[in-house]
This record gives C-alpha cells, structure tokens and sequence, in this order.
C-alpha cells in the first residue's frame, strides 16, 4: 500500500513532510501554514487532502476499541487492537464497501462479527436480488446480518468491553467498526475560496485545475465528470485520484493532458463472490434525463458441463436509443470481468444491439457461446 517512502521521494528531489499538519493556506501571500509554526511559500498548490469517514452523531464513540478505517494507519491500529486485546466478537456499523471487506476479514481471522444496517439489504448500489446473494453468502459464512438496525449510543458492556445499543436490542463486542461512507475533506479549500461543486467536493476542469489560478485539486477531496450522466460526481476510489495525479502533474510539469472522466466502475469480493458495477442505475439515470428500462438474468459464469458458478447480471439502458447507461454483477465467478466489458462499452458509448453481439472471447471454462452479456443484451432489447 505504500508506493514509495520518503527517503525514496528525497533521490528525485521531493522533500515529503509526515505527521505535519497544514493549518492555514494564504493564497494571496502565496504561503501555506503549519502547525509548527512555520510558513512554505508556494507557486502552485494542490489540494489532495483526500476523504473523512463519516462519524455518526453516536454518545460513546470516542470509547476505546471504536474505530473507522480509511487509511493505513487505521488498519494498523485495528489489527494492534484485534491482537492485543485478544478480541472474540466485533460489530460492523453500515453495510457498504468497507463493511463487506472488512466483514470477511474479521471472520476469517475467527473473531465473530455482526453487521448492524439501517437498510434491508447490504451494497444498497447493487439491484436488491443481487444484494440477496451477498446476503446470503455472509449467512453461509456466519456474519450475522441485522436489518433495520437504528443505532443509538455505544455503552460500556457487560460481558464484552462495548454494547452497541439499537432498535433491535443491545449487542455486546469486543470492537466496533464505524463504515458508514465518506465525505471529501474541503475544510482548507473552502478557506481559500475554492468552488465546491454540488458533490460536496471541490469542482475542477479536465486538468484538475480549480477555480483559481495555480491551485489543482486530484483525489478524493475533488469531483470528476461522469461520462454516462454527463455531470460532475465525488467518487472516492484509488484509480481515480492516481490517475488524477498524474494529470495534474504533467500539466504543472508543462505537458497538457486531459482527465478523461470515469463511467463509476468499481469492485469487490466477498468470501466466494465477486461483485462489481459501472455506470449508473435507474434513479440517476432519469435524474440525468434518461427514459431508463433494465433487466436482470441469472446464467453460469462457465459452461454447465463444467459444474456450476451461478453470476447474476443487470442491464440498465436508455429506452428511446437503446444506450446502455449501467451494469452490475454478482457471482461466483466472471462477475467482475463481465463488468470491465461493459465499463468499455461505457466509454465507448455502445447500445444494446452492439452489445448483444460482442466478439468476446469464448472458451467454456469462462463461459458460453452465448456469454451472460449477450443473453441480458438481447433479453433486454425484446424487453423494448
């Protein structure tokens, strides 16, 4: 997870400051502030302070064994506690990104978790019949899963050191995990006077330029264009903010590049399954002035004769020109390769006729003549 130390960045004449906290930026007098008291002049300034977990208004979350995770030394001081305190039992807050991978983590290192969600289902971005596999899949792997849980304070346990308490009663643990989302951390930019876009996140051009001059903004703190809405959005993911970097840096370095904008692609794995999506569903499409129609279809990621890896598919496409505008997957298998495909048909701005009849490559231990992508494709096309 680290890319470089440094010492390393030192070699190429970057001299990179840790545990230094920057308090105030002038931009007039073109000097950023430390906490140490010491002022940095500046030419050009970029904003990649990145993104905050979100914290719940929650009496007890300043409790020891409460934590959130967004970065490395997070997951250091988890894995410190998880040892040191020999702990049995955790309580994941949320049902998101985070709350999947870490749900998986936590069980198979033997420590028994339970998920507490406000919603019915977990991965609200995913069609709820697909949520239903992940669903099912964290029961199959003994993750207790508690809908419609409003949490209200964390306590002092009886048994455990913590007790979350809920509408749904009061659980006992020796850790809790906040994963309730992100927000872009826009504090200094908002200081500046930096225009924040509708997202929340600071607004910028397709060369990561802000709203004033010599100031870039690139990662998780800063919005990109979505090439399938055709409007700004804050998503917060690795890719994006790397390749937002290298766009900002070639053009301070003095060799334009555009950021090309993203179509929302994103993964990940939960015990045996694979889940994946792009683009975007029904409720953001008709907000982006689409006519939306979708369809979902279950097949086998490979071919029957081979055993089965059940994978479920859905297709969302504008119904007046047949552009298809998302797609997400679950399964045991090929899920998120059959999403990589549709993100480049995304960006290729393909429709479901094009799609129906891809020249994929066909072998049977990944899938069938007819892969699941042309089976939704044309399905969802008589379904127009």
């Amino acid at each position: 997870m680290i890319a470089r130390t440094p010492e390393k960045f030192r070699e190429t004449g970057i001299d990179v400051q840790l545990n230094t906290e920057v308090l105030s930026v002038n931009y007039a007098g073109k000097t950023v502030e430390l906490r140490n008291e010491r002022n940095i002049p500046f030419d050009i300034l970029v904003m990649a302070t990145g993104a905050r977990a979100l914290l719940p208004d929650l009496p007890g979350i300043e409790k020891p064994g409460v934590f959130t995770l967004k970065n490395l030394e997070d997951a250091i001081k988890i894995k410190t506690y998880l040892q040191e305190k020999k702990c049995r039992k955790a309580i994941i807050i949320g049902a998101g990104f985070i709350a999947m991978e870490m749900s998986e983590a936590l069980q198979q290192a033997g420590i028994q978790t339970t998920i507490l969600h406000r919603g019915e289902l977990p991965a609200n971005r995913w069609d709820p019949e697909l949520a239903k596999l992940l669903l099912e899949e964290l029961k199959n792997n003994g993750v207790e899963f508690i809908p419609h849980a409003e949490t209200t304070a964390i306590e002092d346990g009886k048994d455990y050191p913590l007790c979350a308490l809920s509408n749904q009663g009061k659980i006992e643990a020796d850790l809790i995990l906040l994963a309730v989302g992100v927000k872009p951390n826009v504090e200094l930019a908002k200081e500046i006077g930096l225009t924040i876009g509708q997202s929340g996140a600071i607004a910028v051009n397709s060369a990561q330029q802000t709203s004033k001059e010599n100031v870039y903004a690139v990662g998780d703190c800063c919005e990109s264009y979505h090439r399938v809405s055709k409007r700004p959005v804050n998503i917060p993911l690795g890719d994006i903010a790397n390749k937002q970097g290298r766009v900002a840096g070639r053009n301070i370095g003095g060799k334009p590049l555009t950021f090309p904008g993203v179509v929302g692609a994103q993964s990940f794995r939960l015990f045996n399954l694979e889940a994946a999506a792009t683009g975007i569903d029904e409720k953001e499409a008709a907000l982006a002035n689409y006519n939306p129609v979708s369809i979902l279809v279950w097949g086998n990621a490979i071919i029957g004769s081979l055993g089965l890896k059940k994978i479920g598919l859905k297709l969302i496409a504008d119904k007046s020109s047949g552009k298809l505008l998302g797609a997400q997957a679950v399964g045991f298998a090929g899920a998120v390769s059959r999403i990589n495909s549709l993100s480049v048909a995304l960006w290729a701005e393909m429709n479901i006729d094009e799609i129906a009849y891809l020249d994929l490559a066909y072998s049977p231990f990944f899938s069938g003549a007819w892969d699941i992508i042309h089976n939704a494709a044309q399905a969802l096309r008589r379904a127009i």
